[in-house]
Formats: structure tokens, sequence, C-alpha cells
């Protein structure tokens, strides 16, 4: 069966964020009201597995292996089924 992986790897709270300070910045100097902004990555992924355990489970892996670094990244995994 085929799954689309949806995989959005962030920074976890606490470590610096330069792309997301310049661009907070840059979007102050264009006059918008602008607090903070964090930037994330977003993996797309097609899968052909059997099932959706193993979509998971491979997903998890893929993430653990080499999408995130798990000292400074925080990932979240999404899946849906398609035809």
């Amino acid at each position: 069966m085929k799954y689309q992986l949806g995989i959005k790897v962030k920074l976890k709270p606490g470590h610096s964020d330069p792309e997301g300070e310049t661009t907070a910045r840059l979007l102050r100097e264009l006059g918008y009201a602008v607090e903070s902004v964090n930037v994330a990555k977003m993996y797309d992924v097609a899968l052909k597995v059997r099932s959706h355990k193993e979509a998971e489970d491979q997903g998890e892996e893929m993430c653990k292996r080499l999408l995130a670094n798990p000292t400074k990244d925080d990932y979240c995994l999404t899946i849906k089924a398609r035809r």
C-alpha cells in the first residue's frame, strides 16, 4: 500500500534559530508587527509498505537516523494512505 508521510522538523525550545531571527527582523523592517519567527523543515515522503504501522515505524526510523537531530530537534509525523 502507498502512504504519504509528512515530517516536520523544528528546533527544540531554547535553541538558537538564526534564520528565524533574521526573518523576523526583516519582516519588522517591512512594517509587519512580527514578534518572532521559528523556521521548520517539512519533508513529504512517498512510501510503499504493507501497513500503516510499518509506515509509522519507518517514518520514526527516518527521523531518528537522518532527518532530526535528537539533541536539538523535535519532529512530528503525519501519515495518510494514498491510492
